[in-house]
C-alpha cells in the first residue's frame, strides 16, 4: 500500500479539527496541520490526536495550501479544510486507491451540513473537489477566493471515488451570513483586479438567475427551508459581489 499524507491548514478551528482529523486516521500516514497562530485550542487539539503540527502566517487561502503541501513527506496528498471530514464510503474508496495509484489525481462530492441538515440538492450538492493527487504534479490555484487544485502536467488522469467530503459550514445562519459579507468583498476585488465591470442587468438579473437555479432547475427545494435560506442568501452574495464591484470602480473615478 502507497503512502498518504493528509494536509489541513486550521486558524481557531477548535471545534472541528478533531472530527476532521479523527475521520483520516484509517487513510493517512501521516497528518500535517499547518496553523495560522490561533488563540484557541486547535493547536492542542491537533496534536493531541496525533498531528503534526508547523505554524505559518496566514497569506491567503492559494498561498497557505500551497505552503502546506511543502511539508508533506509523501508525494500523494490528500487536502482538507479543517471544518470537512471524509464519510465512511469515501474512506474506503481511499483505502481503496492507496493499494495502487493509478491517476495523478482523484475528484469526490462535497455534502454540506447547514446548520445542522445535510444539503443533498440546488447549488451545494454534488460540489465536486480535486482533493486527492500527486503534489509533484499539482498545486492550488486561485485568486483571493474559490481556490482550487490545478494538475500543472498535460495528459494528467483523473478518477472520481465514491462517497463525499462532509462539509459542516455554518452552525447558524449569523455565520451564513457573515461569511457572504467577507466573500462578496474578496470577489469584488478579484473582479476589479481582472477588469471587470458591473451593471444594473448584473445587479438585478445575476441574483435572480442565482436563485433560479439553485432552488428550482437543481432542486434546492427539496431540501425544505434549508433549501430556500441558501438559495436566497446565495442570490444576495451574488447581488453584495456586483454592488461592492461598482462601489470600487466609483471609489477609483474611473
Amino acid at each position: 500500500m502507497e503512502k498518504l499524507s493528509v494536509v489541513i491548514i486550521t486558524f481557531n478551528e477548535e471545534k472541528n479539527i478533531g472530527r476532521c482529523i479523527d475521520s483520516v486516521k484509517k487513510v493517512a500516514d501521516e497528518i500535517i496541520v499547518l496553523d495560522s497562530f490561533s488563540a484557541d485550542k486547535t493547536v492542542s487539539i491537533a496534536k493531541e490526536n496525533g498531528a503534526t503540527v508547523y505554524q505559518h502566517s496566514f497569506s491567503g487561502y492559494t498561498e497557505q495550501k500551497n505552503k502546506a503541501l511543502e511539508f508533506a513527506n509523501n508525494n500523494y496528498v490528500l487536502s482538507l479544510d479543517a471544518d470537512e471530514a471524509l464519510d465512511g464510503s469515501l474512506e474506503a474508496s481511499v483505502l481503496q486507491v492507496k493499494e495502487k495509484f493509478t491517476c495523478s489525481g482523484y475528484t469526490m462530492n462535497r455534502c454540506t451540513n447547514y446548520c445542522g441538515k445535510f444539503i443533498r440538492h440546488g447549488s451545494w450538492y454534488p460540489d465536486k473537489k480535486l482533493r486527492l493527487f500527486d503534489k509533484r504534479v499539482a498545486k492550488w490555484a486561485g485568486h483571493l477566493v474559490h481556490e482550487e487544485v490545478e494538475l500543472t502536467t498535460a495528459g494528467t488522469q483523473t478518477m472520481h471515488l465514491k462517497g463525499d467530503i462532509l462539509h459542516y459550514s455554518f452552525y447558524n445562519m449569523e455565520e451564513h451570513l457573515s461569511r457572504i459579507e467577507q466573500y462578496s468583498t474578496l470577489s469584488a476585488q478579484a473582479y476589479f483586479a481582472k477588469g471587470k465591470r458591473t451593471s444594473w442587468v448584473k445587479k438585478l438579473f445575476n441574483p435572480a438567475w442565482n436563485f433560479i437555479t439553485g432552488y428550482i432547475l437543481r432542486l434546492g427545494f427539496l431540501d425544505g427551508r434549508a433549501g430556500y435560506r441558501i438559495a436566497n442568501i446565495s442570490a444576495k452574495a451574488t447581488y453584495l459581489k456586483y454592488k461592492k464591484l461598482g462601489d470600487i470602480w466609483k471609489e477609483t473615478g474611473k
